[in-house]
């Protein structure tokens, strides 16, 4: 078994791909703060969105009920876009380690240029025999180029991991 790894920057630390495991630390200031606010738990950051969804909720039913209609619509926005983020996260993990036998698939999302980074979804089976999603996401355009994209999704074909974008 040899011990190199290859390696390939995200938005808060590296990715090291080993034999046995895909290895995420989080070595910047940014990896720093989601360590102190998220940890290692996604249900944390979700319990703190359904506390925003519900005290938003809260107001616009007084808006309503006060009969100003335009703000109590456009307080219920925000709480119905993060219930669906909510939802659409609860399989997600934020597992620092990811065994390589554990994983299922992994698929490559590309950028839309100014709204979305690049990043890869790692659909993998947790200790508890659940399929969960672990999204490794790659440094934005301002702060890395083109060519630190390409070499993470290079690494992660040359690994086999991403057969078909």
């Amino acid at each position: 078994m040899s011990t190199e790894y290859k390696t390939f920057r995200t938005k808060t630390g590296y990715c090291q791909i080993t034999d046995e495991q895909i290895i995420l630390s989080r070595d910047s200031v940014r990896g720093e703060m989601a360590k102190v606010t998220v940890g290692n738990s996604i249900p944390r950051i979700l319990i703190i969105y359904s506390i925003i969804s519900i005290a938003l909720i809260a107001a616009s039913v007084l808006g309503f009920i006060k009969g100003d209609y335009f703000p109590a619509t456009l307080t219920l926005i925000l709480p119905i876009y993060l219930i669906f983020g909510i939802v659409k996260s609860w399989n997600n993990s934020a597992t620092p380690i990811i065994n390589r036998k554990s994983i299922q698939n992994v698929k490559f999302i590309k950028a839309n240029k100014g709204i979305t980074r690049a990043y890869f979804e790692v659909f993998f089976e947790n200790e508890k025999g659940k399929i969960k999603k672990r999204l490794i996401l790659l440094p934005g355009v301002l702060e890395s180029s083109q060519e630190e994209i390409d070499e993470a999704v290079s690494t992660m074909r040359e690994e086999g991991f991403l057969i078909t974008e």
